[in-house]
C-alpha cells in the first residue's frame, strides 16, 4: 500500500514491516482517556515491552499535530499521557479535521486499525471494543468500531465488548456485517471484566497458529473486512459478574439522569464503574490488556512465518 502523506512511520516499525517481520498496533485512548496518569504511561510503556517480550515490534498510533504516527516515541506517550482528556478522541469522522488543522488525536480501536492498515500493519491489541450501547433502539448509538470492523482488514484482539454495552446487539450487529467473532480458547463471548457473557461467538480458537491461519485465509480471499478475537480476561483478574453489574448499572442511571451521551458516555461509564468498585476494574483493565498484547504478539509471529 502506497504510504499516505499524512501518515509516519517510526523508523523501528518501518524497518520491522520492510523485513516482513511482526508488529502489533495499539491505540492511544486507552492513554488518554482510559486511566489517569502516570498509570496509563506506565501501562502503555509496559504493553509495548510485553509485545517486545513475545517477539514482535510494538506500534503505538495516535495523531500528534495532524500528523498519523503508526509508532510513538516513549516522549509522545508521556505527552498523551500528561494531555490526556484535552487530546482529541479521534474516530473516523474527526481525522480529515485534525489532519488539516495540525491537531492531536487519542485514536480509538476504530482510527487505530484506519491507521494501521494505512501503514501495513494486520495485528492489533485492544482492551475490549465499542459496540451498540444499551437502549440504542431510541438513541441508535452503534460505536463506528462495528463499522470498521466490517470493512478493514485488520485483526482486532480484544477481552470482548465492554460490559457497559448490550452484547447480544453487538453480536447481532457484527454477524448482519459479516465479520467473523473468535473465541480464544473459549465458544462463549468474554464480557470485558468477567470471562462470560452467555453469548455464543462464532468459532472457538485454541493456538495462535490457528488465527493467523485463518486470518491469512480471510487475506488471501480477499476479503475487505477485519477479523474480532476475543480473549477472556485471565481467571485470576477476573471480577464478579454480581459486583461489576451492579456497577455498571448504576453509571447506567447516573449517565441518563446527567443527560450524557455520545462520544462522551464510555469514558463517563469507565470512570463511573472504576469509582464504584474502589479501582478494582481498572486493575481488571490493565491486565487484560496485558493478556491481549501477549496474544496479538504471538498471532502476529505467526502471521509473519
Amino acid at each position: 500500500m502506497a504510504l499516505n502523506k499524512y501518515l509516519d512511520v517510526s523508523p523501528e516499525v518501518a524497518e520491522a514491516l520492510a523485513a516482513g517481520r511482526p508488529v502489533v498496533a495499539l491505540e492511544s485512548t486507552i492513554i488518554s482517556h482510559g486511566m489517569p496518569y502516570p498509570q496509563n504511561v506506565e501501562t502503555a510503556l509496559a504493553v509495548e515491552n510485553i509485545i517486545r517480550e513475545n517477539g514482535a515490534v510494538p506500534a503505538t498510533i495516535a495523531i500528534i499535530g495532524g500528523r498519523l504516527k503508526a509508532g510513538c516515541t516513549k516522549e509522545e506517550i508521556e505527552y498523551l499521557g500528561r494531555t490526556g482528556t484535552a487530546v482529541t478522541k479521534a474516530s473516523r469522522r474527526d481525522l480529515a479535521m485534525l489532519c488539516a488543522r495540525g491537531q492531536d488525536g487519542a485514536t480509538t480501536v476504530t482510527t487505530t486499525m484506519i491507521i494501521a492498515h494505512m501503514a501495513g500493519i494486520k495485528v492489533f491489541a485492544t482492551g475490549g471494543i465499542g459496540g451498540v450501547h444499551r437502549g440504542a433502539e431510541t438513541t441508535m448509538d452503534i460505536s463506528a468500531d462495528l463499522e470498521e470492523l466490517a470493512h478493514t482488514p485488520v485483526m482486532v484482539v480484544c477481552a470482548g465488548a465492554k460490559s457497559i454495552l448490550d452484547l447480544g446487539l453487538t453480536l447481532e450487529y457484527l454477524e448482519t456485517h459479516g465479520v467473523p467473532v473468535l473465541g480464544y480458547g473459549t465458544h462463549e463471548l468474554p464480557a470485558f471484566y468477567t470471562r462470560h457473557s452467555g453469548f455464543a461467538v462464532d468459532y472457538q480458537v485454541d493456538s495462535p497458529e490457528e488465527l493467523a491461519a485463518a486470518f491469512r485465509a480471510s487475506l488471501e480471499l480477499g476479503f475487505d473486512g477485519g477479523m474480532l478475537v476475543t480473549n477472556p480476561i485471565p481467571e485470576e483478574y477476573s471480577m464478579d459478574p454480581g459486583v461489576i453489574n451492579a456497577a455498571i448499572e448504576e453509571a447506567l442511571r447516573q449517565a441518563g439522569a446527567r443527560g450524557i451521551h455520545g462520544k462522551e458516555t464510555t469514558p463517563f461509564l469507565l470512570a463511573k464503574v472504576k469509582e464504584l468498585t474502589g479501582g478494582d476494574s481498572l486493575d481488571s483493565n490493565i491486565q487484560l490488556v496485558f493478556n491481549n498484547a501477549r496474544l496479538a504478539a504471538k498471532t502476529a509471529a505467526c502471521l509473519a512465518k
